[in-house]
């Protein structure tokens, strides 16, 4: 795979067949933070807003969502239905993904940077 320059790109080098699923993906981390910044970090699509939020790929098996560990943590209960790891979730290609809770992932993730921001004030 060539190395992308921009989450488009990123997504259009993906097979046709998983680049749907990869821009429900990004719709969700989109609606759920407008204004997050968007781009390429460690070969993945990233979002940031006052810290990391989130990072996602895809791989010959599965789609991979990268949420940050405190995220991941208050939604233990929920992400246990999934392969997991300690900051990763892996949805199969023929599964519907699970929306609502990436974006629930996302937003306690934005509560969580936001809380670290004002402290840190």
């Amino acid at each position: 795979m060539k190395k992308a320059k921009d989450v488009d790109s990123y997504i259009k080098s993906a097979p046709k067949e998983v680049q749907a699923k990869l821009n429900q993906i990004r719709g969700a981390i989109k609606s759920s933070v407008p204004n997050a910044e968007e781009k390429i970090s460690y070969g993945m699509p990233y979002y940031g807003y006052k810290g990391r939020l989130v990072y996602f790929a895809y791989s010959k098996n599965h789609l991979g969502v990268y949420a940050m560990s405190p995220a991941m943590k208050k939604h233990e209960k929920e992400v246990k239905r999934y392969k997991t790891g300690k900051a990763t979730l892996q949805f199969s290609y023929d599964k519907k993904l699970p929306i609502d809770l990436i974006k629930k992932l996302v937003k306690t993730q934005v509560n969580f940077n936001e809380a670290k921001e004002k402290k840190n004030e």
